[in-house]
């Protein structure tokens, strides 16, 4: 089943996550969602994969997940929360294709531990406002209830 509600939690799976965004492999780095209120929050899953195309060189025989690479799944799973927020709008007229969501800025960002081959990193969104056409959200990247990255992303949408 590609999209799944059900009353305990929203999931999308890969197909539906691809379905909302245009990345793909290797630049696709949300695995799942695993739950997701619309206009408030979403929380989805990475998989730092062993065999992830960043390993050999970051670093080698130390390899942690770059900062950057997780701040971009911070900023994938905004573009989804943006997403089902729009297709929850009982009014909403969405083009017939996806829209696209832009990463415009990143604020605050603070990386607290590192994230390793075979981690599970757990994405946590929240819609903070839409101020004219710029979506403001608050994101936190954890692995085992430690905090990896937190961090402030806007993004804005764009009619593909």
């Amino acid at each position: 089943m590609t999209d799944q509600t059900t009353t305990a939690a929203r999931t999308l799976d890969l197909n539906g996550i691809k379905r909302r965004l245009p990345h793909r492999y290797p630049f696709l780095l949300v695995d799942r969602v695993v739950d997701y209120t619309p206009g408030e929050s979403l929380q989805a899953v990475h998989n730092a994969s062993a065999s992830a195309w960043w390993v050999p060189g970051h670093f080698p025989g130390e390899a942690i997940m770059p900062g950057v690479l997780l701040v971009e799944a911070l900023a994938q799973a905004c573009g989804l929360l943006a997403f089902v927020t729009r297709e929850a709008e009982p009014d909403a007229e969405l083009p017939p294709e996806a829209p696209l969501f832009y990463l415009v800025g990143v604020d605050e960002a603070r990386f607290k531990s590192p994230v390793v081959p075979g981690d599970a990193v757990s994405l946590a969104v929240e819609l903070d406002r839409l101020v004219r056409g710029i979506w403001l959200f608050k994101a936190r990247a954890e692995v085992n209830g430690r905090l990896a990255v937190s961090c402030g992303i806007r993004c804005t949408m764009r009619a593909s």
